[in-house]
């Protein structure tokens, strides 16, 4: 999936995300400012995540429950030094516990990352919208 889109249009987007996403560990990739910890939210959303999600910048992973009582993992990985700092947090126990797992910065883990997963590759283009690729 190749598309462009404005802030506008994320409930749009985030829908054809899930539709077409196999794979329920998405990895975030992009720039700072680029939009990914907003896109993220966004999918909680539409997964029915109706608490306050926000960036675990700090806490590397934030949980949040949906309305169905599915299990949601965001990681922000951009703060971690090591990938054994990572895998002392137990990564590997929530990348394959068969719940969502949104990741932002993986390129810090790169070693760890599951053989099933899904890149999201976001770029803000001159006139104010994202570019989004879905592999």
């Amino acid at each position: 999936m190749t598309t462009t889109f404005s802030i506008a249009q994320l409930e749009d987007i985030s829908q054809q995300i899930l539709k077409q996403n196999p794979n329920k560990v998405i990895l975030f990739t992009g720039e700072m400012g680029v939009g990914k910890t907003t896109l993220i939210k966004q999918l909680c959303k539409t997964l029915g995540v109706k608490d306050a999600t926000s960036s675990p910048t700090f806490s590397l992973v934030n949980e949040y429950q949906t309305d169905n009582n599915q299990t949601i993992y965001h990681f922000d990985f951009y703060r971690l030094n090591k990938e054994t700092e990572a895998l002392d947090m137990g990564v590997d126990d929530y990348f394959y516990s068969g719940n969502w797992c949104f990741v932002e910065w993986p390129e810090k883990i790169e070693n760890l990352i599951p053989h099933q997963h899904s890149i999201i590759s976001i770029e803000l283009l001159p006139n104010g919208e994202r570019s989004l690729v879905l592999k």
